[in-house]
């Protein structure tokens, strides 16, 4: 491991010590209101302006009959003409409903092709209704998109970056019915955890009560389960003030022991409370390199019977280092850094001494592998 490694990894370790000794955090980071959630909104719809790179209608039909439709609603008909136009493409339009959102806000659109199109760019979405899972119209997109990727191709060569049959529009869509909410005349609330812990459900209770009783003169909270704590609300401030309070007090949340490892990119993220039994380790690695060198050879001159042929030289080349037996054994963040760097591990290394470690029994926590 080189100098610049066990540097950055002595850095990360001491910000993550650090972070533990302070590790107070806000009860709105860690929790949501029960019911304040987000609703996902659909509509299908045309996207017209196109440079050629739209829907084939013969390999498209329902971008055929929805250009027909459109234009039959405006007094243009079209039922009996051939329509060979590449400049439209039928896309299927996504969205976020947020909470409480009201009649006239602006939301975020996505829009994903549908067809054969083979790119987006420089398209306007036309009027789209945007419907949720009972059926009813919630919001009108329209827009022009704005795409990441591109696509370009010529007779012999042809350029992609990205994905450019999907793009958005900011403030895309209108919102245009709201959802029913009785909010303002809530007398409890629940708290979801984010990442549900029994310690961390008892440590939010208990600081709202600390809170309420010096502010109410009355505990105005309770533990459910390890997923949510349960909120009063005190009859002589609202609904979204005592929430603000609420939110605002700090906790520090418990997290289990464990150790998340991600193979593909050699990523090791390990918890604060982890620990790991005494246990002796070596580590070696061994690069065994193999050359080809091919010789050809020839025939002696003016030989009749010879013939140039090509003969192998192969070479091998067997080196192996590390192999050093160390002892890792600790209680705290810090000693486990301290000795996986003493070995001088690659990402690797340290994923399969893990792995080995749950194996025996001496890591004691969870081993995530993704």
């Amino acid at each position: 491991m080189t100098i610049f490694s066990r540097c950055l990894a002595a850095a990360i370790c001491t910000l993550l010590l650090a972070s533990s000794v302070n590790a107070a955090v806000r009860i709105k980071d860690v929790t949501s209101l029960e019911g304040m959630r987000d609703n996902q909104i659909i509509g299908y719809g045309l996207v017209v302006g196109l440079k050629g790179s739209g829907d084939t209608m013969r390999n498209s039909p329902f971008t055929e009959q929805s250009l027909q439709s459109m234009l039959d609603s405006m007094g243009v008909n079209v039922r009996d003409a051939n329509l060979r136009t590449r400049n439209v493409a039928a896309v299927v339009v996504t969205a976020n409903f947020p909470a409480f959102v009201k009649k006239g806000t602006k939301i975020d659109i996505n829009v994903a092709s549908l067809g054969d199109a083979s790119s987006l760019s420089g398209g306007t979405l036309i009027a789209t209704p945007m419907m949720g899972s009972d059926g009813k119209v919630y919001a009108v997109a329209q827009g022009g998109l704005a795409v990441a990727g591109f696509s370009e191709q010529g007779d012999a060569q042809s350029l992609r970056e990205g994905i450019a049959t999907s793009g958005m529009i900011p403030n895309g869509a209108i919102v245009e019915r709201e959802l029913a909410d009785d909010f303002i005349n809530l007398r409890s609330f629940v708290l979801q955890l984010t990442n549900p812990d029994f310690n961390t459900a008892v440590r939010i209770a208990d600081a709202i009560n600390a809170f309420s009783r010096e502010r109410y003169g009355v505990k105005l909270a309770k533990e459910r389960d390890f997923r949510s704590v349960v909120l009063r609300k005190p009859g002589k401030v609202s609904a979204t003030r005592f929430i603000a309070q609420i939110e605002g007090l700090a906790i520090q949340p418990d997290t289990p022991a464990k150790v998340v490892v991600d193979e593909r990119t050699g990523t090791v993220v390990i918890g604060n409370h982890v620990q790991i039994s005494t246990v002796a380790v070596t580590y070696g690695s061994m690069v065994v390199r193999i050359t080809e060198r091919p010789i050809a050879s020839q025939p002696e001159p003016f030989s009749e019977n010879g013939q140039t042929v090509v003969l192998p030289d192969t070479s091998i080349d067997v080196n192996q280092d590390g192999g050093s037996l160390s002892i890792i054994g600790g209680t705290d963040l810090q000693t486990i850094v301290s000795g996986l760097n003493r070995i001088g591990l690659r990402p690797s290394g340290v994923i399969s001494i893990l792995q080995t470690m749950k194996t025996v029994g001496a890591l004691q926590a969870e081993l995530v592998i993704q």
